[in-house]
């Protein structure tokens, strides 16, 4: 396997955990005349461009001869809601269009990738295969099978190497000198490097067959027929909102009609430019072209336009910014996470227009344009969370390895540790991450459990994108990753706001958990609760983001003493360590917006309606000494109002499961066995 670089040009391209490989896995490029007699194949995955694309220039630079391919693969596209699947059919139909006008075409095929490319490579004798290289786990672990397979085939056309590749934005030479924090990264002032001239392709072999694009519906079927019905029907569940479900749930208890979502008609008017190509028309979609296009619209929102496909783009915008910049995010975050555009192409795109505003200068104080910063800032945000995803796949140091998620385009960090057991989920609190169950991930595992453990959206060194945060936003990540990385029901566990949370997954989609550990957790109980008291709209006080701002700065001079009250029983848990990390965190772009949905979070369902009906299969464990509530009060209402739930009291304060991990380890160890054991007889009856 061979790490691609450009020696000539004024960038790198870096694999985060190289591929173990045998000694026939070693390429080198130049443009000799042996070289350009190679024959190769570009796999396209979430690359769906020819601008700005580092393998196929590399490949068309040291080839006579390129396949581009696109496997619709059920372990790739299952992931995708409908909106993806629309936003990718419109982009390979580009691409493939784009690639013949250059002469070439895209191959497509289905089935699994390792089998098709193998039979590709013995077809076309392929000396070489580019690859992207992914961040994601599960997208690591496919193209490690891919070359697993074509290494143990006898059969191959001599030795094949396989090039991975990456789009750099910062010219780093060595990632394991990245600084860990986003403070410390911005003083080395690195400039974003420009995107490349366009390859020239060579011309593809006509006889070759090509195959056909399919429909969205054949599409849909495809992946129904190859996960299964089981995961199918589990699949459904993330189809239909949390709020949506609550209205449903709280217009039954009322009598009364639920009122539709704001979600525009699939019915509504197409233009024949328009850049919203899917049916619900709320996502940038088509082809690179398709992309800059909508990008110029979106840059120049405040010289308006006279164009209809612009002021197409306005109106998208203007719905869109739930709060200053998540515009951006909102419309163009599936093209990227696509590879129809690259971040590169995007910073290039909006620091030309600023360039433009101001006489070809960029200013000390800012940019001119508020769709300049929020292009701008996205791109450099996704790209440092992207950096750090990479470093921390460099090598497997410490009591466990951390994995990436990708949820709706954002990268989220987990682990999970144990091979046989019961599934348990930790969540953990606001302003936390998953190693603050440091001490419990390895002691629950060895205990014969399965353990994941997530950090959320927002927090930790998961990424921290420009939107409006909630509740259910958080909820809905945790079905999700429920439903796409554990696979079956958990025993989730939540500290503070993470246990209501958790709550809010039990209470809207019960068939996920077998049963539920609440470790101090967040939420009222409110005795008669009626529907009448729930309302989705989100009371935001004035200047939340300068109120946030002081917070940030209040909470980094004071971050000791507020931890360490939080451990009132052993402030030595408070160490070092942990505050370094949380202070580390504060520093990350993206964290000011996490800090302002403090002012905007509704705690206004009550606990003892979501764990209604689950009775005996909710296990509260309280740290009596919580310096934010009274837990003898809480727990009293508790009992009071939710029949059936177990109580276990910790001398400890409002993280117990860090200030006491032995004791709480062994509570929720002995539980979930007794739970385990009560379901496995409950199902022979």
């Amino acid at each position: 396997m061979a790490l691609l670089t450009f020696p000539s040009s004024p960038f790198h391209l870096f694999s985060p955990r190289p591929i173990p490989r045998r000694p026939s896995f070693v390429c080198s490029f130049s443009a000799s005349t042996n070289a350009r007699s190679r024959s190769a194949i570009l796999w396209f995955k979430h690359d769906l461009r020819l601008h700005d694309h580092p393998g196929l220039a590399a490949a068309t630079q040291t080839h006579r001869f390129l396949l581009p391919l696109y496997v619709f693969d059920h372990r790739i596209l299952s992931r995708y809601s409908d909106d993806m699947l629309e936003l990718l059919l419109f982009a390979l139909e580009d691409l493939r269009n784009s690639l013949k006008e250059q002469g070439s075409n895209l191959m497509v095929r289905f089935g699994s990738a390792e089998n098709i490319i193998k039979e590709l490579v013995k077809e076309v004798k392929a000396t070489d295969l580019f690859i992207e290289e992914e961040v994601e786990y599960e997208m690591h672990q496919l193209i490690a099978v891919v070359k697993e397979t074509l290494e143990t085939s006898s059969s191959l056309y001599g030795n094949l190497d396989i090039v991975l590749w990456r789009t750099p934005f910062y010219d780093i030479k060595n990632l394991k000198e990245l600084p860990a924090s986003y403070n410390d990264f911005k003083k080395l002032k690195l400039l974003p490097t420009s995107p490349p001239l366009p390859a020239t392709l060579p011309v593809a072999e006509t006889e070759l067959n090509w195959g056909p694009l399919p429909t969205f519906s054949d599409l849909r079927d495809l992946i129904k027929e190859r996960i299964g019905k089981s995961r199918v029907s589990w699949n459904l569940m993330k189809e239909k909102p949390a709020e949506a479900i609550l209205k449903d749930n709280f217009s039954k208890l009322s009598g009364t009609k639920p009122k539709s979502l704001n979600v525009e008609s699939n019915e509504r008017r197409r233009l024949d430019k328009s850049v919203f190509v899917t049916r619900k028309g709320d996502i940038v979609g088509g082809g690179t072209n398709s992309v800059l296009n909508a990008l110029a619209a979106y840059l120049r929102y405040l010289e308006g336009t006279a164009r209809d496909d612009w002021q197409e783009v306005h109106e998208r915008l203007r719905n869109a910014e739930t709060r200053e910049g998540a515009s951006f995010t909102s419309l163009f975050g599936p093209a990227l996470s696509l590879g129809i555009i690259s971040r590169r192409t995007i910073h290039y795109e909006a620091i030309k227009y600023e360039k433009e505003r101001n006489a070809g200068f960029l200013s000390p104080f800012g940019y001119s344009a508020a769709t300049v910063a929020a292009a701008a800032d996205a791109v450099c945000s996704m790209e440092w969370f992207s950096l750090l995803a990479l470093k921390s796949q460099l090598s497997n140091e410490g009591l466990y390895s951390l994995r990436i998620w990708k949820w709706r385009g954002h990268l989220i960090q987990y682990t999970v540790v144990g091979h046989e057991g019961p599934a348990i989920l930790l969540v953990h609190g606001f302003g936390a991450f998953l190693e603050h169950y440091r001490d419990n991930i390895n002691g629950i595992a060895e205990r014969g459990n399965r353990v994941w453990a997530i950090t959320l959206l927002g927090f930790g060194k998961s990424e921290k994108p420009n939107v409006v945060y909630t509740e259910l936003l958080w909820a809905e990540l945790l079905r999700d990753f429920i439903i796409e990385v554990v696979g079956e029901p958990v025993h989730p566990v939540g500290n503070s706001i993470g246990g209501y949370f958790v709550s809010i997954v039990v209470g809207l989609w019960p068939a996920l958990v077998k049963s539920v550990i609440l470790l101090n957790s967040a939420g009222n109980v409110i005795p008669g609760f009626s529907s009448r008291r729930f309302s989705n709209e989100r009371q935001t006080i004035a200047a939340a983001g300068l109120v946030a701002q002081l917070l940030l700065f209040y909470l980094r001079l004071n971050i000791r003493n507020t931890i360490k009250s939080f451990y009132p029983t052993k402030t030595d848990r408070a160490d070092n360590w942990l505050i370094n990390e949380m202070l580390r965190a504060s520093y990350d772009p993206g964290v000011i917006v996490v800090l302002e949905s403090i002012f905007t979070f509704d705690l206004s369902i009550p606990l003892n309606y979501l764990l209604e009906g689950y009775g005996d299969r909710v296990l509260v464990l309280q740290g009596m000494k919580d310096p934010l509530l009274d837990s003898k009060a809480k727990l009293a209402m508790l009992k009071e109002h939710c029949t059936g739930l177990v109580i276990k009291e910790v001398d400890a304060g409002h993280c117990p499961h860090n200030e006491q991990p032995q004791e709480v380890n062994r509570i929720i160890c002995e539980w979930i066995a007794a739970v385990e054991r009560k379901l496995t007889a409950n199902s022979y009856t």
